[in-house]
């Protein structure tokens, strides 16, 4: 594997991945994290072979099978790390070389305490360029000692006490795949986004639910022109307003009404 150079003990960069069930994501991911000096992964209870695949592959295992939302969950990857730097990727992701180069360049000699990454996401076998999906900057790298995760159980954030920059190079994003993933995490994140609102004590139900879908299509099919993107821009369009109409739906319906 391809590691830094370094004399000290600790390592300098380490990767931290939470997954569940990804043995067939994980096995690309993992190959292109072999610049990083430590990769950890969190396990929460996979049944088809993800702890095992991690474990050849050189990773260091944490089992935290009680999911208690993705924030704790990568919370409990960052308090396993060891480097000096973490970089935080999903078991979907993938590092090009560029974006390697940079983040070992940048380490070297940093100018911030945080940066942001760009992913470009591969929607149904094509890469979206519009419609909100490109740019799409996320905080991914900080220095361990100066970052922490929001507790929030969907839509986490990686929150870095300090000045934070941008890298120029690409991450790449294969989070949907086919139909089916669009519908699963779809499902996952609108009941997840709606019991956090119904915790919050916001209200939802029919209207709000009809009025933020609609909404949420025109902002990303017109609006942020995913028009441009043809037909998997629509579809993507609709897939986020789909999530959105369920999620407002879910957060203020009585399921005990008749």
């Amino acid at each position: 594997m391809r590691r830094f150079e370094t004399d000290s003990p600790v390592p300098r960069l380490s990767a931290i991945i939470i997954a569940h069930n990804e043995a067939a994501n994980l096995p690309g991911c993992l190959a292109s994290l072999t610049f990083c000096d430590e990769i950890v992964v969190v396990d929460g209870g996979s049944s088809d072979g993800t702890a095992a695949i991690a474990q050849k592959a050189g990773a260091r295992v944490v089992s935290k099978p009680d999911f208690a939302g993705f924030g704790a969950q990568k919370q409990a990857a960052l308090d396993a790390a060891h480097g000096s730097w973490v970089l935080s990727i999903d078991a979907d992701e993938r590092v090009p070389d560029a974006l390697a180069g940079e983040i070992r360049a940048t380490i070297d000699r940093p100018a911030h305490d945080g940066y942001r990454i760009n992913r470009k996401t591969s929607f149904l076998g094509k890469y979206l360029r519009h419609g909100g999906w490109y740019p799409d900057r996320v905080l991914r790298l900080a220095r361990r000692e100066a970052a922490r995760f929001s507790d929030d159980p969907v839509h986490e954030r990686l929150d870095v006490s300090g000045s934070v920059g941008d890298l120029a190079s690409d991450m790449i994003h294969l989070s949907y795949q086919t139909v089916d993933d669009v519908l699963a995490k779809q499902r996952r994140y609108a009941l997840l986004s709606a019991q956090v609102r119904r915790e919050r004590g916001a209200r939802g139900g029919l209207g709000a639910a009809l009025a933020r879908a609609c909404f949420t299509f025109v902002k990303h099919y017109i609006v942020q022109l995913g028009a441009l993107d043809g037909a998997h821009g629509f579809v993507a369009a609709a897939a986020k307003s789909q999530e959105t109409f369920w999620r407002y739906l879910a957060a203020g319906w009585d399921e005990r009404s008749p």
